[in-house]
């Protein structure tokens, strides 16, 4: 007896293996400091804590959902209106348990054998194996810093542009950090009509974007519910993480498809859930400005420090992470990865986890107050790693 082919394709995520190196550290008696996972570790705010209990105290919300409440859907297009300025209705939405549960699926809901999907590398591992499930072809368009990490298009063959089906794009950038500029949505939009292919928005840190930047939804650039959908996930806003809070919002074609296949492994989310999405989406906001400000904070003092230390870290645009360029005197990521973890306890995650293009990088992740952030990167800088390095692969 055997199993699935399939699995072949998949291996142990970065995560789980990170984890598991940490805890091995750990039981070797070394302290690590670990800045790889991006689990926020700011509190949920306490009117969604109440909602979520307050539902889960009714035994009658234990059955079956099986649809997404009313309330909850105007609740998301009236948040979408306050937000983002954009006029969406409650067709144009479907819960989803999580946006990895959302994008994992969406392969099967839109490919065919022989369909090609746009993959950004680096990028978040989950868009590939959506892609994968969905038989469909990989082909990646590459982050380059020389690009500040947008999209080039007229890299991409015209042969390949024709085949695609969709297109991922993810911003700000998972893990990259960069800010796409609304131009950069005007001309991809202008690309999916050309040849024929949706356009998938990830808005997972639009709320945690910083010196200024706008943080808009995809669907407020003219045309876009026309060629395209947008994940937006209360995860890192509201700090809902383990809740699964995300929806699929846009085209209805796109949403209709996705409903149908979820309805096939899924009897919805969990009423409480819902109940807790209902009061994020209607309650008080002003926690997220302020945690916005504290991740900014954490930035500078992360990205702040390492220069000071010598290592000639950017400052991210966004997101909760800091993508750094590794010393120039490391032949690698995992080099640079083995002789970091030896040298101060600090876990990262290596680069290349996101894709061939993230040579050369690790991702911090700003899960620390600023003030540990500081002394983490102090302790890099008295490691000596920048100064002599240890290469090891």
């Amino acid at each position: 007896m055997t199993v699935s082919n399939r699995l072949n394709h998949f291996q142990t995520g970065i995560f789980a293996d990170l984890t598991q190196k940490r805890n091995q550290l750990r039981a070797q008696g070394r302290e690590t400091i670990d800045l790889f996972v991006g689990t926020p570790d700011f509190p949920t705010p306490e009117h969604i804590v109440r909602a979520v209990s307050e539902a889960a105290s009714d035994p009658a919300n234990f059955k079956y959902s099986l649809l997404d409440r009313p309330d909850l859907l105007q609740a998301v297009v009236s948040y979408y209106a306050r937000r983002y300025g954009v006029s969406i209705t409650p067709d144009e939405v479907c819960s989803v348990n999580g946006s990895q549960d959302g994008i994992g699926h969406l392969g099967l809901a839109l490919c065919n054998p022989g369909d090609v999907v746009l993959l950004p590398d680096p990028g978040y591992p989950v868009f590939e194996a959506g892609a994968f499930l969905g038989g469909a072809e990989v082909y990646y368009y590459q982050l380059l810093a020389k690009n500040a990490f947008l999209p080039d298009m007229t890299a991409i063959p015209e042969e390949v542009l024709r085949r695609v089906k969709y297109m991922v794009v993810s911003y700000p950038s998972n893990p990259c950090g960069a800010a796409a500029p609304r131009s950069m949505y005007e001309s991809l939009i202008g690309y999916a009509r050309k040849y024929g292919f949706w356009l998938v928005n990830d808005n997972a840190y639009s709320d945690i974007i910083f010196d200024g930047r706008e943080g808009f939804s995809f669907l407020s650039i003219p045309g876009a519910k026309e060629v395209g959908v947008e994940f937006f996930s209360l995860s890192k806003s509201f700090n809902t993480t383990g809740a699964r809070i995300s929806f699929c919002i846009g085209s209805q074609t796109v949403v209709n498809a996705l409903k149908v296949i979820r309805s096939q492994y899924d009897f919805g989310m969990f009423t409480p859930i819902q109940m807790g999405a209902i009061a994020a989406l209607t309650g008080p906001q002003e926690s997220i400005s302020a945690q916005r400000a504290e991740y900014q904070r954490r930035r500078d003092a992360l990205c702040g420090g390492f220069r000071a230390a010598g290592w000639n870290v950017p400052d991210s645009q966004g997101t909760m992470f800091v993508w750094a360029p590794i010393p120039p005197q490391f032949s690698n990521s995992m080099a640079f990865w083995n002789a970091l973890v030896d040298h101060t306890g600090i876990l990262c995650t290596p680069g290349p986890a996101f894709g061939p293009a993230g040579e050369g990088y690790v991702r911090f992740a700003l899960v620390r107050p600023a003030e540990q952030l500081a002394a983490a990167a102090r302790l890099i800088g008295s490691s000596g790693l920048l100064e002599h390095g240890s290469d090891r692969a």
